[in-house]
């Protein structure tokens, strides 16, 4: 691997939404990212591949600041239109030699911008002049205000200062201390990045203790040293809006020497070159830590899902225990038989005459053992229901409370979020049950064929002993009270002295086992499928999980690929030499 593909292996990892969910400071790691990928895009990808294009300066600042005059002026043509009115530059601007046009008419460079030629460009696209007594290997951008009124402005003044080899940062006499434009000169020292400051507008009298506060103001940021330019507040010479030659003079024998000079743009080039890779170092590893947050909540947002099914997991399993299900229905189809308590108080001494009567109960007709059967059915599928119902509410309602769920519940739309709150209303919950039981009666025919029970099982029928041992499952009667404790008492007592005269003691445990185990894990895998509404709404956005380790492991690699630039003077903090006439 070389520098070039240890960047594009770091592009490639900052493709990925990297931040779905409203989880810290969202906002401003989007925008980092954002910032990222522009710079790798529109400047440090395409001048790896070309070291030697024309060198890129954009003419930047803040709103009024004068920048397009000063672009005219300094080219000795009318390329970009100065006004009254604000935003002026709505369409960046780029004036370049007939050599270099070509290079600028490409993509290789701001990729992101569609190229225009004509006399004005629609917000969106880069407009390209050609001007013929423009220097080849140097190209002037006059860029949108840093401080504007309008996003979409802001945005991309940032965005092509990050992809300029030079900044050419205009102020004026009246608003040099601002703190936007500092905010964009400390970035550029971070980065070191090659920059000239141009104080425009200055009144003759202001020259002198103007330009040297804002010479201190740039020790004061570490930025001493900087190339300082002053352009006095003059009439324009046209209508469009250009200075006199005498009064960019100095700039323009600066801007002229360095286009004359492979080796001071060499210089331009490698410092902002080495400064954006060097800056990666941080702001990489920053990203991934922003990236590793974003995991963790998506993993909180998980757990909240996990722990409300697996409480309406813990809602089924009480209401097996509590008797609960004894009651309704169900009693009602067992209250004709059993009556109040003197069925069971002759339970122990007359279990023989209680299996004969059990028996005429489930063979004598049909219809009893149907309602029996419909009303455990009907039951069941309630305690299911409810132990959905209640997991999605508490799953929905715990992502409305926690740290990016509300973002990632409006990513699903209103109707969505709030069909989450149910269980699924295509669930067949009879079905559910069916199947159980069906299993339960597999069971009960295994068992009846051992010759010992063959018999006993006749007696009631498959499906009688079959509804015995699913009344047996929900053998605990806690929570009830009363006359209905007695009453749902007997229901499971009866069924497990009646089982255990059929099946034998370890037989109906084991049989009761098998059946609470498999309704509970046909539930289990219901609750599942309906928790994965939820998951599967992570899933769309998930970061993967090794993608922090992976963005510094890239990072890494470009640090240590760095050396490969050209020249020794890559670490350096080399400044353009100004040129005559320069004020500091």
């Amino acid at each position: 691997m070389d520098l070039l593909e240890a960047l594009r292996s770091l592009r490639r990892l900052l493709s990925a939404d990297l931040f779905p969910l409203a989880i810290g400071e969202v906002e401003a790691d989007r925008r980092a990212l954002r910032e990222l990928r522009g710079q790798l895009d529109d400047y440090l990808l395409p001048r790896l591949l070309a070291i030697d294009a024309p060198l890129l300066a954009v003419v930047g600042g803040s709103t009024g600041a004068g920048k397009s005059t000063l672009v005219n002026s300094l080219v000795g043509a009318d390329v970009s239109e100065p006004g009254v009115l604000r935003p002026t530059t709505l369409a960046p601007t780029l004036a370049v030699s007939a050599a270099d046009t070509p290079w600028f008419m490409s993509l290789e460079v701001l990729p992101g911008l569609p190229r225009v030629t004509g006399s004005s460009g629609d917000p969106g696209t880069l407009r390209v002049v050609t001007v013929p007594s423009l220097p080849q290997g140097l190209a002037l951008l006059d860029a949108p205000d840093i401080d504007s009124v309008v996003t979409a402005n802001r945005e991309l003044a940032s965005q092509l200062l990050a992809a300029a080899d030079l900044w050419l940062f205009v102020t004026t006499a009246a608003r040099y201390a601002d703190e936007v434009p500092w905010s964009f000169l400390r970035s550029a020292r971070e980065r070191s990045t090659a920059l000239a400051i141009i104080l425009d507008r200055v009144p003759p009298d202001a020259v002198e203790p103007v330009s040297a506060d804002l010479a201190r103001l740039l020790e004061v940021n570490g930025l001493a040293g900087t190339p300082l330019f002053t352009v006095q507040e003059a009439v324009l010479l046209s209508e469009k809006g250009r200075l006199h030659p005498d009064a960019v003079r100095p700039i323009t024998e600066w801007l002229s020497g360095l286009a004359a000079s492979s080796a001071a743009r060499a210089r331009v080039v490698r410092q902002t070159l080495a400064g954006a890779l060097d800056s990666l170092t941080n702001r990489v590893p920053a990203l991934a830590s922003a990236v590793a947050q974003q995991r963790k909540g998506a993993e909180r947002l998980a757990e909240i899902v996990s722990a409300a099914y697996s409480g309406g997991m813990a809602d089924f399993d009480e209401g097996m225990r509590d008797g609960s299900l004894l009651r309704g229905e169900v009693m009602a189809r067992w209250q004709d038989f059993i009556g109040t308590g003197d069925l069971m108080r002759s339970l122990e001494s007359r279990i023989g005459w209680l299996r004969d009567r059990l028996s005429a109960f489930f063979t004598g007709g049909q219809a009893p053992q149907v309602r029996l059967r419909v009303a455990l059915e009907s039951g069941v599928a309630s305690l299911i229901r409810g132990a959905a119902d209640g997991a999605a509410e508490r799953a929905l309602d715990g992502w409305t409370a926690a740290p990016g769920g509300m973002d990632l519940l409006n990513k699903a739309g209103a109707v969505a979020a709030a069909r989450l709150g149910r269980a699924s209303s295509g669930i067949d919950y009879d079905d559910v049950v069916r199947g159980w039981q069906n299993y339960v009666l597999d069971l009960v025919r295994a068992e009846g064929e051992e010759k010992r029970t063959t018999a006993r099982v006749a007696s009631f029928g498959i499906n009688g002993a079959g509804l015995l041992l699913m009344l047996a499952v929900f053998a605990s009667t806690g929570g009830l009270t009363g006359v209905e404790i007695g009453i749902a008492g007997g229901t499971s007592v009866l069924s497990q002295k009646v089982l255990e005269a059929i099946f034998g003691d370890q037989a109906v445990r084991t049989l009761t086992a098998k059946a609470r185990e498999d309704l509970r894990a046909r539930v289990q895998k219901l609750l599942d499928a309906e928790a994965a509404r939820f998951t599967a709404l992570l899933e769309e956005v998930a970061v993967p999980e090794d993608m922090a380790a992976e963005l510094v492991k890239a990072a890494e690699a470009v640090r240590d690929h760095k050396a490969e630039l050209p020249s020794g003077e890559t670490g350096e903090r080399n400044r353009p030499e100004p040129g005559a006439g320069e004020e500091a």
